[in-house]
């Protein structure tokens, strides 16, 4: 008998740039999805990035993506065929123009599931944070986030990390899986080379 395959499952962040997007995925998988020199030496996301971890079980693949107005082709790209959105919003900043940007994006693809993570809670106190939340919720109000797990976080500290891992293992455990899913298939959005990798191609998984 053929062993089957485990769940995978795709998510993607959204959000204005320096709400810790970066560095929460990094929290969350161990890795680091900022590759470019230019990224590392500038301290923002450029292009998409990508990382890996086991949730609940699940093979949880996520896509990190640019918040700079500047990228936001960049960002639709990588949030094409995601299963789940992770919103993420600074507690010191709130809603900045591409939070609302990107929700916009995520509802025309049609995303349907998805969380908000309210980041860097240790550096104010906890009124803004909690003024950071209703905020969010009046943003969310009539999207596909309305009623979405909110969940608190510090990238720096640590709090609120294990929790965020459960809800997106929980959220990943209850989306509805077609089987069986057909022949592996990847529409390609980016073709490109790097230095001793070689060929690399980028697309969602089908």
């Amino acid at each position: 008998m053929t062993e089957s395959l485990p769940k995978s499952v795709l998510i993607g962040t959204a959000g204005h740039i320096d709400h810790g997007k970066t560095r929460l995925v990094e929290r969350l998988t161990g890795i680091d999805t900022d590759r470019l020199p230019e990224e590392q030496a500038r301290g923002i996301s450029i292009d998409l990035g990508f990382a890996h971890a086991n949730l609940g079980g699940l093979c949880a693949g996520f896509v990190d993506v640019p918040g700079h107005e500047r990228f936001v082709r960049n960002m639709v790209a990588g949030a094409g065929g995601i299963d789940l959105a992770l919103l993420v919003v600074a507690a010191d900043d709130g809603v900045m123009p591409q939070t609302r940007e990107h929700l916009d994006v995520l509802q025309l693809l049609g995303v349907s599931r998805g969380l908000v993570a309210i980041t860097k809670i240790d550096l104010v106190e906890a009124e803004l944070v909690e003024l950071v939340a209703e905020e969010v919720r009046e943003l969310t109000q009539g999207t596909f986030l309305e009623g979405a797990p909110q969940v608190r976080v510090s990238s720096r500290t640590g709090a609120g990390i294990d929790e965020l891992r459960d809800v997106l293992g929980r959220l990943c455990g209850e989306i509805a899986w077609d089987a069986p899913r057909g022949p592996f298939r990847l529409p390609v959005d980016r073709v490109f080379s790097l230095p001793g990798r070689g060929t690399i191609v980028t697309g969602a998984a089908r």
